[in-house]
């Protein structure tokens, strides 16, 4: 595979610079060990996936009777890999989006391939517009790209571990390896690459825990098709990781898959944001979020190389992944109050609210008695224990109340 994937990596360098690896300062410092971050977010589509795109095109190019035109169905990275690669091989491309895909990333899928791309939105859900992609494919004879379930989509990913092994040098190997997964393309590449240099059990896969079809899979023994997967870290939520994928994966323990939530992820967005002035989307977040669920005392004195997979991130967005994170730090909470209709009853709540607690929410839902009203209330705090010392005042004040925050349904339906 070594051979293979050095001609791809030394291709690549005609399309850009290697991205770099980063000792980070702040994490290593909360860490205490050695952070090595690998920044695909600034590949010139902010993300990995044009490697596996350019290594596929620059395969099927160099065939004298290969195809000239090419189409994928994607409403993320995949999409604008493709459509760079096509600009720059000057090769036809047609990104099939569902009709419900964010307008940013349909314009930077039109940017990055410019007038060698055309863009079709068709259906509400992605299964709708891959068929559609299908279908192009076979009534045109344009080849599909696939977004990581092929030999040289695979190949291509794995360039990433070959700038890793030249950037940490001769003798240097890392004690951890941190891979966020989602079809899996990434992952196989890496770990393919690295087996002589990195020991398995060194390797560490991240999911989110509403798209966690390769942990799954590795405790069946065999694929596993989700049955629902949660959207919000789109770019690793696939409900069936690649076949080859999981064929180059299966040596590995179930217990090497660490699932985080979602909102966890937000946490690590929202900090890196902040700190460091780092934009990552939801799945480029992943392997930093697994870090602080490992924590200092997994951590430390270790060299530890995380890849960062991508950055493309809608500021839109942005408000959600507050919420979460705020809710996931314990920060912020949701309650249904029930209030006696009677003068100075609000006063009399407020009252109980501590110095550092702050209403950001409050809406009266309805008269749910006679003498009583239900209110959707929100409160902000600075730690999470003032929650414990509010909870307290609201008994001793014998206020009926229910929180709300961690209950999916509620919160989905009225949040």
């Amino acid at each position: 595979m070594k051979p293979d994937v050095d001609a791809a990596r030394d291709a690549l360098r005609g399309l850009f610079p290697e991205t770099p690896l980063q000792l980070n300062e702040h994490l290593s410092a909360r860490y205490q060990a050695e952070i090595y971050l690998k920044r695909e977010d600034l590949s010139p589509v902010r993300s990995y996936k044009i490697r596996g795109a350019f290594n596929f095109f620059r395969k099927v190019l160099a065939q004298p009777e290969g195809p000239r035109s090419f189409v994928c169905a994607s409403a993320g990275n995949h999409a604008q890999g493709f459509a760079f690669v096509c600009r720059h091989f000057g090769v036809e491309g047609v990104v099939f989006m569902p009709v419900t895909t964010p307008q940013q990333k349909i314009d930077k899928t039109r940017m990055f391939g410019g007038d060698f791309v055309k863009i079709r939105l068709i259906g509400d859900f992605f299964d709708q517009c891959y068929q559609a992609a299908r279908d192009h494919a076979a009534e045109t004879g344009a080849l599909m790209v696939p977004p990581f379930d092929h030999a040289d989509i695979i190949e291509g990913q794995a360039t990433v571990a070959a700038e890793i092994v030249t950037q940490l040098g001769p003798g240097r190997t890392p004690d951890l390896v941190v891979l966020p997964v989602g079809g899996g393309g990434l992952a196989a590449g890496v770990t393919g690459y690295l087996e002589r240099e990195v020991d398995a059990g060194r390797f560490l896969f991240c999911e989110p825990l509403g798209a966690a079809s390769l942990k799954r899979s590795l405790e069946n023994g065999g694929m596993v098709t989700l049955e629902q997967v949660d959207n919000f870290v789109d770019g690793a939520a696939v409900g069936r990781i690649g076949d080859l994928n999981f064929a180059a994966l299966s040596r590995f323990s179930a217990d090497q898959v660490m699932l985080l939530s979602e909102n966890a992820v937000c946490v690590t967005m929202i900090d890196m944001l902040n700190v460091e002035g780092v934009v990552l989307e939801p799945a480029g977040a992943l392997s930093l979020a697994a870090l602080e669920a490992i924590g200092p005392e997994g951590l430390r004195g270790k060299t530890v190389v995380a890849v960062v997979s991508g950055g493309n991130f809608d500021f839109e967005r942005l408000p959600d992944v507050k919420e979460r994170a705020m809710r996931h730090a314990g920060l912020k909470k949701y309650f249904i109050l029930r209030l006696a209709q009677r003068p100075g009853a609000l006063r009399d709540f407020l009252n109980l609210l501590g110095p550092d607690d702050d209403i950001a929410r409050f809406e009266y839902l309805k008269k749910s008695a006679r003498n009583f009203g239900s209110i959707l209330i929100g409160i902000e705090t600075k730690v999470p224990e003032n929650f414990l010392a509010l909870a307290k005042a609201f008994d001793g004040a014998g206020l009926r109340y229910q929180d709300i925050t961690d209950n999916e349904i509620l919160a989905n339906l009225i949040i």
